[in-house]
C-alpha cells in the first residue's frame, strides 16, 4: 500500500485498517529480513517521546540507565529451567564468528570459525545481568541495584504484525536486586504504577492494572503483575509488564551478599519492561477511518501551520505571519510550517492521516485579523485564534485534546466491559470483542480448555476488583471463587 492508498475501514477489516493507517502514516515498513520491521523517522520520533518520558520516570524512582551484551552465552539460558523453556523456541543462536567465499559463489560460514559455546542474541537480559551481579554484590552494603536497559531484543516470531509481534524489537527492561522479599515486592508493583500512570497520562489509554494467571506468568517469575488496554475493537493489548522474580535468578548464578547480621542469603529479584508495541497500542486505541490519531503528548509534529494563498502578493503576507506563528509557538509545542508549493486539500489530508493533533490554517483573512483558524485532528469545529496569546490557546487545545482521546478511549473501554453469568453466555459474546469479568476458581486445566475453545484468554486478575470474588462461586466451575478475572481474546 502507497501513502496516498485509501484505508480500509475499520467495520470493514480492522487488521487490514490498522495495517493501512500505519502505512499511510510513514510510521513502519517491512524488512527484506522476514518478521523485522524498519522503523521510519515518524514512527520512531513517537518511540523517541515514549521514551524520554519513562527514562525521567525511571530516574526519578531511583534507577539508572546501563548496558549489556547482545549475545548471551546458551549455557546460561540453561541455569534457570523455567526461564530456558519459556524462550528456547524463540532464540537466534549464532554458532560461527565469520564467513568464507563459497565455492558456488556467496559466501557460507567458516567450519573453521565455530564458536566453542553458541550464542544466543538475547530474547531477555535476566540471565547475562544476574551474571554480572554476582560480581558485583558481596554485602547488604551493595543493594539494592536499580538498573534500566534500552536496547533491541529479539524473539524469532512465526506470526508476525507491525509493531505488536516482530522478530526484533525496542524496548527498556529494568532489573533490581534487593535484600528483602518485601523491597523486591514493593519494587514491582511500584513500576506498576509507574506503567499505569504513564499510560493513562502519556498515551491516554486507560489501562487496567492487574496480576496474570499463573500459566501467563513470565518465565521464572513468582508473580507478573500486568497493565491491559482495550483496543477500539474489544481486543486486549499487554500494555506492560513488571515480575517479581523470587530468588529464582539468584539461586541460578549463586548471588549472594552477606547480611547486618553476618549470614549469607540469595538476592531477591525484579524485572519490568515495556516497548515499540506501545505504538500499536496507541495506534488501535485512538485511530479512525481517516488515519493516524495521536496524543498530543507523544506526537512528532503536535501543531501543523499550512499557509494558503492565491498569488504571489498574498504568499508573502501570508508567509510572513506564519513566521510570527511559528516563533510564538515553538518554545512550547513542536510546530511545523508546511510551506510547500501544494493545494491546502492535499496537506490537509496527508498531516490528517499522520495523525497530527492540531492544525492551523492562515489565510490572507486571517493575516489582516491577526488570527488563525485551528482544526483538531478529534474533529468539532474549527475556530479562530488571535495572535496574541496564541502560545496559550494552543496549548489548553492541546491538553483539550488529550483529554479527549482518554475519554473516549475509557467510555470504549466501560461500553465494552461486561459480566456474564455462565460460561455460554461468554462464549457466545466473545466474537463481538470485549472483556469479561467473571468470578473464577483458579485451574490451570480449564483456562487452557476455554483458551482451546474460545481463543479467549485470562488478561489479568484486576487489582481493584479482587475484593468482588469473596463469597462467588466460579462463572465456569461452580467452585469457590478464587479471583475476579478478565478474559478476553488479545494481540
Amino acid at each position: 500500500m502507497s501513502q496516498d492508498s485509501p484505508i480500509t475501514p475499520r467495520a470493514t477489516d480492522y487488521s487490514q485498517w490498522y495495517l493501512d493507517v500505519i502505512s499511510a502514516a510513514g510510521l513502519a515498513d517491512y524488512s527484506p529480513v522476514k518478521g523485522a520491521m524498519v522503523i521510519r523517522p515518524h514512527g520512531y520520533a513517537m518511540w523517541e517521546h515514549m521514551r524520554d518520558d519513562l527514562d525521567r520516570r525511571f530516574k526519578d524512582t531511583g534507577h539508572v540507565n546501563a548496558y549489556f551484551p547482545l549475545f548471551i552465552p546458551v549455557s546460561f539460558l540453561s541455569k534457570e529451567a523455567e526461564h530456558v523453556e519459556g524462550f528456547a523456541k524463540e532464540c537466534a543462536v549464532v554458532t560461527h564468528h565469520r564467513l568464507r567465499a563459497a565455492k558456488g559463489g556467496g559466501v557460507e560460514p567458516d567450519p573453521e570459525s565455530k564458536l566453542e559455546e553458541p550464542l544466543v542474541v538475547r530474547p531477555t537480559s535476566e540471565t547475562i545481568i544476574w551474571h554480572m551481579y554476582g560480581q558485583w554484590i558481596q554485602s547488604y552494603r551493595d543493594l539494592p541495584i536499580l538498573i534500566n536497559q534500552w536496547a533491541n531484543v529479539v524473539r524469532w516470531e512465526m506470526k508476525t504484525r507491525l509493531f505488536l509481534r516482530t522478530s526484533e524489537f525496542l524496548w527498556q527492561e529494568g532489573h533490581t536486586a534487593h535484600a528483602t522479599s518485601a523491597e523486591a515486592m514493593d519494587e514491582a508493583t511500584k513500576m506498576l504504577g509507574v506503567y499505569t500512570e504513564f499510560a493513562r497520562e502519556i498515551l491516554a489509554l486507560p489501562v487496567i492494572p492487574g496480576v496474570k494467571s499463573a500459566s501467563e506468568r513470565f518465565a521464572g517469575a513468582l508473580e507478573t503483575f500486568c497493565i491491559e488496554a482495550m483496543m477500539q475493537n474489544g481486543w486486549a493489548l499487554q500494555a506492560g509488564t513488571s515480575h517479581f522474580l523470587g530468588q529464582n535468578f539468584a539461586k541460578a548464578f549463586d548471588v549472594t551478599f552477606q547480611t547486618q547480621e553476618g549470614t549469607r542469603e540469595h538476592v531477591w529479584a525484579t524485572s519490568w519492561g515495556v516497548s515499540t508495541r506501545l505504538i500499536g497500542a496507541v495506534i488501535m486505541a485512538h485511530s479512525d477511518d481517516t488515519g493516524l490519531v495521536l496524543p498530543p503528548t507523544i506526537a512528532p509534529v503536535q501543531v501543523v501551520v499550512t499557509p494558503i494563498w492565491k498569488n504571489d502578493a498574498e504568499k508573502a503576507d501570508v508567509m510572513a505571519f506564519c513566521e510570527q506563528v511559528v516563533a510564538a509557538l515553538k518554545p512550547t509545542v513542536r510546530v511545523k510550517l508546511d510551506d510547500r508549493d501544494m493545494k491546502p486539500g492535499a496537506k490537509y489530508y496527508e498531516w490528517e492521516r499522520k495523525g497530527v493533533p492540531l492544525r492551523l490554517e492562515i489565510g490572507p483573512r486571517d493575516v489582516k485579523q491577526a488570527s488563525v483558524f485551528a482544526a483538531a485532528r478529534t474533529g468539532g469545529k474549527k475556530e479562530g485564534m488571535p495572535l496574541e496569546g496564541l502560545a496559550q490557546a494552543v496549548r489548553a487545545k492541546l491538553d483539550t485534546i488529550q483529554g479527549e482521546l482518554y475519554t473516549r478511549a475509557l467510555a470504549n473501554q466501560q461500553a465494552r466491559t461486561f459480566r456474564p453469568e455462565t460460561y455460554a453466555e461468554m462464549s457466545a459474546a466473545l466474537d463481538g470483542g470485549g472483556f469479561f469479568l467473571v468470578p473464577w476458581h483458579d485451574d490451570a486445566t480449564a483456562e487452557q480448555k476455554i483458551k482451546d475453545e474460545t481463543r479467549a484468554t485470562i488478561r489479568c486478575y484486576p487489582i481493584d476488583a479482587q475484593a468482588e470474588a469473596q463469597g462467588r462461586t466460579c462463572f465456569y466451575s461452580g467452585r469457590p471463587a478464587t479471583h475476579m478475572a478478565i478474559f478476553a481474546r488479545a494481540y
